[in-house]
């Protein structure tokens, strides 16, 4: 198998495949990797369904995807659907499972970063409650639509490194909220649901796997000011020039949905089930003491580690009040 790079596109990475009766699922189709996500997958023949929270501003953005859809045979459809209402997700996993159309690929993509303090519909911290338990709730429900050789692949981040999870003091109710630590939470807590739903899955063939995108400036920093998000790109990259790392590079939306779509199509199952990608790998494990820049590449052992997992995916059934 080609050995591809941080570097390496979308298109690069699937070069030649023909992924024709190829159906996915993926959530935040509306913007930067989600929209590209998308685009790849149906420049090679595959059915794509998209979830947005607003189906006008996405229906300009997505042009590229249907135009893609248009060349290649494959198709694309948009549904609207809010992370942040549990009401939402379910609305739209039923019509899924009402449909019985099976699944090759979901793609936990959509997500907020470094948000002011926020609630979600039903309560929860608004970037735990996104990032980790509407996925939880999608990726569930949607599990017995899932093909045997399919997988799972929920957007994690190096941010991971900021925070693990705190499942005494989910919603930061007696803790005082950074909006940084929690989102290190979040991102600590998707990648421990790739390795929970790995675990619970693998036997009837269908892997998970959680992935670190690099840097894209995208819409995920959208609740920041533009002076506030450089002062702090800069400040990293001085940590990062300062431990010896050669000069960061930010990456385009197609090197950033490269690994998206080389852990979910690509690479061999049993090389990223239930482990943390990056850059068109698996990512390497760091030791507990190891010091890293924000840039650095690596996974901390606490985002991977199947007993913090179990306690996740057993604290968020019952948060929301749904246990599988």
């Amino acid at each position: 198998m080609k050995n591809f790079d941080a570097t390496s596109t979308t298109d690069e990475v699937l070069n030649g495949m023909d992924l024709r009766g190829k159906r996915a699922f993926i959530t935040g189709v509306s913007a930067g990797l989600g929209v590209e996500t998308a685009r790849a997958l149906v420049a090679h023949g595959a059915d794509v369904i998209g979830t947005v929270r607003d189906l006008d501003k996405a229906h300009g953005a997505t042009k590229v995807v249907r135009d893609a859809a248009g060349q290649s045979g494959g198709s694309f459809e948009i549904v609207s659907m809010d992370l942040a209402d549990l009401a939402s997700v379910r609305v739209v996993s039923d019509a899924m499972v009402a449909a019985q159309k099976p699944f090759d690929l979901v793609v936990a993509n959509a997500g907020v970063m470094a948000t002011p303090f926020g609630k979600t519909k039903d309560g929860f911290e608004l970037q735990f409650g996104t990032n980790v338990l509407g996925h939880y709730v999608l990726i569930n429900r949607l599990a017995p639509l899932m093909r045997e050789g399919g997988r799972v692949i929920v957007l994690s981040s190096n941010g991971h490194r900021f925070a693990d999870i705190d499942l005494n003091d989910p919603n930061f109710e007696h803790t005082p909220y950074d909006p940084w630590v929690a989102y290190g939470r979040s991102k600590t807590g998707d990648a421990l649901l790739a390795v929970a739903f790995d675990a619970r899955h693998r036997h009837r063939g269908v892997r998970a796997a959680s992935i670190h995108p690099g840097v894209i400036q995208t819409e995920l920093i959208r609740h920041m000011e533009p002076e506030a998000f450089q002062a702090a790109f800069t400040a990293m990259n001085e940590q990062h020039l300062a431990l010896g790392n050669p000069p960061f590079e930010v990456k385009t939306p197609a090197q950033g949905a490269a690994t998206t779509i080389w852990a979910g199509i690509v690479a061999d199952a049993e090389t990223i089930g239930g482990r943390y990608c990056e850059d068109c790998h698996v990512g390497s494990i760091l030791a507990d003491d190891a010091i890293v820049s924000a840039f650095s590449v690596g996974v901390r052992p606490f985002a991977i580690d199947p007993a913090r997992a179990d306690a996740l995916w057993k604290k968020a059934g019952e948060l929301v009040g749904e246990r599988f």
